[in-house]
């Protein structure tokens, strides 16, 4: 018997199905190279946008044509899923599983990889008007300090080199998120240390400076802003101001230069003017990132947004979503050109490619072992990378 699965969304999603393959291969199953070979398909679904939702309507088709051609193939939805969605699912997909369900039945054992997930909490008690987060995965619920470092320890030991710790608001963790990170820090072995996604409302001097201070952190953060107009701050329930954004910005850099920063955006937000959206591209401007993750807004059922009246045109989110994007190509490609002539630290992921301590894709001249780390000179910047040549 063989499985296949299909993940979609969040970096969360991505360690879960780490999990459900965990769960799978305990039970007989083998991962299927191809789709067409499985007799089991798993998708594991984010519903925070409606296109990610309206991607699976359009996998149910072929789904109907490979279960022709294998009456025995069976299917399963897990992961994020509203309730009014779970109604229409059930009628396509064989069997609908509570992500809970799967993780709990995950031992200690992790498959090896050069970058691994874990999560230290699930769930968000923030309810920012536009997400469905709190309602698809419930409250805030944090693993125990001593459950995570163990399982760090062991993906250290299976080889693992880059490690993410997970959270729908990884700073809200509720037993003490800096001193986890330094603890994290304290285990023996050559690994870098990274985490997503922090909430600015809950991004504490004491996180800088254990961030600052711990040499396994990689030099790189993603802190979402969504927008950079406080009245639409205000109505999307996000619990700070753009001034205290930027200050925050400000005390992060001081403390770590060099820090690449990436965000997540919402454009089009209901009641959006062009000028609120002018603010947000002035804070682009301003802040210079070095990557971020641009959305056009789409109403979800159960949340506040969705009874606000979505009255931006789509041509015009797509028109406001690109002049942010040209925007963040400029200050990708001027960050990227100050590492041209320096020396500095990757590890490699696949074979010529490898990443930076900043998150940064570097092309690399020849051949190395994938998750090894070395060093390398940078000969030229890209918009999104780096070349390099091995030193």
């Amino acid at each position: 018997m063989k499985y296949h699965i299909i993940t979609l969304g969040c970096q969360m999603n991505w360690a879960d199905s780490e999990k459900i393959a965990e769960v799978l291969e305990n039970k007989g199953y083998k991962q299927a190279s191809k789709i067409k070979d499985a007799d089991l398909i798993v998708v594991n679904m984010c519903s925070v946008r409606q296109s990610a939702v309206d991607r699976i309507y359009g996998k149910i088709i072929n789904f109907s044509k490979l279960k022709i051609k294998n009456p025995n193939l069976k299917t399963i939805i897990t992961g994020c899923i509203l309730k009014k969605d779970k109604l229409k699912f059930a009628k396509s997909f064989d069997k609908i599983v509570d992500i809970k369900e799967f993780i709990k039945k995950t031992k200690k054992s992790r498959p090896k990889n050069i970058i691994a997930y874990a999560p230290i909490m699930t769930g968000c008690n923030n309810f920012c008007a536009y997400c469905v987060v709190p309602y698809t995965r419930g409250r805030e619920i944090s693993r125990p300090a001593k459950e995570i470092i163990c399982e760090v320890k062991n993906l250290v030991k299976n080889g693992t080199k880059e490690i993410w710790l997970l959270g729908q608001n990884v700073n809200s963790y509720k037993y003490n998120f800096p001193k986890l990170l330094k603890s994290i820090n304290d285990i023996p072995g050559k690994f870098w240390i990274r985490f997503t996604s922090p909430h600015p409302k809950d991004f504490s001097d004491e996180l800088i400076d254990a961030m600052a201070k711990c040499e396994k952190f990689g030099e790189y953060l993603n802190l979402p802003v969504q927008a950079g107009d406080n009245q639409i701050l205000k109505k999307m329930n996000r619990g700070y101001t753009v001034s205290q954004y930027e200050k925050l910005i400000k005390k992060i850099r001081a403390k770590i230069p060099g820090i690449a920063l990436s965000t997540d955006v919402i454009v089009g937000f209901p009641g959006e003017t062009k000028k609120q959206f002018e603010n947000t591209a002035k804070l682009f401007r301003k802040i210079k990132y070095d990557m971020a993750y641009i959305n056009k807004y789409s109403p979800r059922p159960g949340t506040a947004a969705e009874k606000m009246k979505d009255n931006i045109l789509p041509k015009e989110k797509i028109r406001r979503a690109k002049v942010l994007n040209e925007i963040l190509k400029q200050t990708a490609l001027e960050n990227n050109k100050k590492y041209i002539g320096r020396i500095i630290e990757i590890l490699t992921t696949v074979p010529h490619i490898g990443k930076t301590r900043a998150n940064k894709t570097i092309k690399i001249d020849r051949h190395i072992p994938v998750g090894k780390f070395t060093n390398a000179k940078i000969t030229d910047a890209l918009i999104w990378g780096l070349k390099g040549k091995l030193k």
